[in-house]
């Protein structure tokens, strides 16, 4: 794949990266998005497809990139086509910080090394050239403003930044609440980014984890005590959003650094 370009899961982070505090907004769900990034990224690429909610493998040759190439093989251990939702939700410790070394690595960021509370360790990332950061905004905001149908890249960067809930973070306050919904509204441009960043909301929301269960029979007539309720499979089925609360209980912590 080379250095040309850089990869969705990278400007995902410098999306998330605060240049005030050298720390990521929305820590816990953007290790979801790194997942998910990984996989848009991957199908831009060529090696992998959406089959149904299915992500399959269709070229297994490396990338050239160490870690998308990491999760390709990943998935090509699998043998079948794994739903999105179950790949995103699986155990991935440490992506985001696997990403801040990549990153760093590439010269993107450079690490500061401090302390919090003037005892414990703690290591904070700047990046390296504020210009690659607002460039990346401002594919978004050209997309948010002008209404034009983005390219491929930058919808599913834009779909998974909603996903996340970085939309607060790039569009704050009341101000800023137009162009929230718009961002979440470039989730239809882009197949694969939407399909992604759909599962990234299911995980959150705790989607993945409830099992099927048959609709509820309800016995007597329309005004009885069940009269009006969906069957319980109905309600898990329901697309999920952000920031809406869970509706299905908590997640369990995934990918955390």
């Amino acid at each position: 794949m080379g250095r040309s370009r850089r990869t969705i899961p990278e400007e995902l982070l410098l999306l998330a990266l605060d240049p005030a505090t050298g720390t990521t907004a929305q820590p816990q769900s953007l290790d979801l998005g790194l997942a998910g990034a990984q996989l848009v990224e991957l199908a831009l690429a060529g090696r992998i497809a959406p089959d149904g909610d299915r992500i399959a493998v269709v070229l297994p040759r490396p990338t050239g990139d160490p870690t998308l190439d990491s999760a390709l093989e990943l998935l090509r251990r699998r043998g079948s086509p794994v739903r999105a939702v179950h790949w995103i939700g699986g155990p991935r410790l440490g992506l985001r910080q696997t990403y801040l070394t990549h990153l760093e690595r590439c010269g993107m960021v450079h690490a500061v090394a401090g302390q919090m509370c003037g005892v414990l360790p703690t290591t904070r990332y700047q990046a390296t050239d504020t210009a690659i950061s607002r460039e990346i905004k401002n594919r978004l905001d050209n997309a948010i403003r002008t209404g034009v149908p983005p390219d491929p890249r930058t919808a599913a960067l834009a779909a998974l930044a909603h996903a996340v809930g970085l939309g607060k973070h790039l569009y704050p306050g009341n101000e800023g609440r137009s162009s929230r919904s718009r961002l979440r509204d470039l989730i239809r441009h882009d197949p694969m980014g939407g399909l992604v960043a759909h599962a990234v909301m299911d995980v959150q929301n705790g989607v993945a984890a409830q099992p099927r269960r048959a609709p509820v029979a309800v016995a007597g007539t329309a005004s009885g005590p069940g009269a009006g309720r969906q069957p319980a499979s109905r309600v898990a089925a329901e697309p999920a959003g952000v920031p809406v609360p869970p509706r299905h209980g908590a997640m369990a912590r995934v990918g955390a650094r």
